[in-house]
């Protein structure tokens, strides 16, 4: 399940996290590696050379902000340890920007964020700054910091990455679904059956008001087209009314995701959803209609690497 949640956010932030179009991103590595890259030089030549976006840039595009503390041209001091510091204070930037926003990230350290070999430096350099402090102080201690072994420190940065950039989607894409005209959705004939969907923030423990606006318009579209998308069906009658309440089961069959296609492109009714099981019973039917709903998607350009 987590390598699929992985995968996920590493396609969609490919595609639409960066200004300039599709960036490939890799979980953790280009995006520890980039960040480093570009602030080893203060030199804007270089960087362009480079030709690497960081997740600064990132941030940039999604919200129309530069993160505070931080940018694109500052260098790295040339002392390893001092270089190191600043690094780790780039990231601690970072998150507190992103916690500023709204976002969720209490066990993510800036020390996760960093390169393995650059962890290690940190250690060494963190515990060489409490032991001067120590020292200044004249307060003998045995006092050091607990160094996490390689393989689980590459863990904690893939999952600490990973979770950052699901809170960046959390904070900064969904807020961009409006509300605005929400109660008319439900205005048309046919549609005030229909059970509503609060989008009152209390109302829910597990969905967003974002994301309960995006069910509303799921629920609409299905309700709408069902009856103009099968009218003429191959497979079987016109498929029952539904209210869908989520976004795994009730969108497993296809039905619900090809009637929001067809609502903007209802010419691929005839040469796609017609074909596609209203009633789907088995897998073997829920799987042949996603077939369909993939190839449509292929037919109008959106490809986006959604797999059957």
């Amino acid at each position: 399940f987590f390598q699929k949640v992985l995968t996920a956010i590493q396609n969609w932030f490919s595609l639409f996290g960066w200004s300039k179009g599709p960036n490939p991103v890799s979980i953790p590595y280009s995006l520890r590696r980039d960040m480093y890259k570009v602030w080893m030089t203060s030199s804007e030549i270089f960087k362009q050379k480079l030709g690497k976006n960081t997740v600064c840039d990132m941030l940039l595009h999604l919200s129309g902000q530069l993160v505070p503390g931080i940018t694109s041209i500052q260098s790295l001091s040339f002392d390893p340890t001092r270089g190191i510091l600043q690094l780790c204070g780039q990231h601690s930037a970072l998150l507190s920007f992103l916690k500023s926003q709204g976002a969720h990230l209490p066990y993510v350290m800036p020390e996760f964020l960093l390169e393995p070999d650059d962890y290690r430096k940190w250690i060494t350099a963190e515990t060489f700054v409490k032991v001067v402090d120590v020292v200044n102080l004249k307060i003998w201690s045995d006092m050091h910091l607990f160094m996490l072994e390689k393989s689980v420190f590459e863990k904690m940065s893939k999952r600490a990455w990973t979770d950052l950039l699901l809170q960046v989607y959390k904070i900064l894409v969904l807020p961009r679904v409006s509300s605005h005209n929400i109660n008319d959705l439900f205005d048309s004939g046919g549609m005030q059956k229909m059970p509503r969907i609060k989008s009152e923030p209390l109302s829910s423990n597990i969905y967003s008001t974002h994301e309960r606006i995006i069910l509303t318009w799921l629920n609409k579209h299905y309700e709408k087209n069902r009856k103009i998308v099968w009218k003429d069906c191959k497979k079987g009658e016109m498929p029952p009314m539904r209210w869908i309440i989520n976004f795994d089961r009730d969108l497993l069959d296809g039905l619900v995701l090809a009637a929001q296609l067809a609502a903007y492109c209802p010419y691929l009714i005839p040469t796609h959803f017609v074909r596609m099981y209203t009633t789907p019973e088995t897998p073997e039917q829920c799987l042949h209609n996603c077939l369909i709903f993939v190839d449509a998607m292929h037919a109008v350009s959106l490809t986006i690497d959604i797999k059957v």
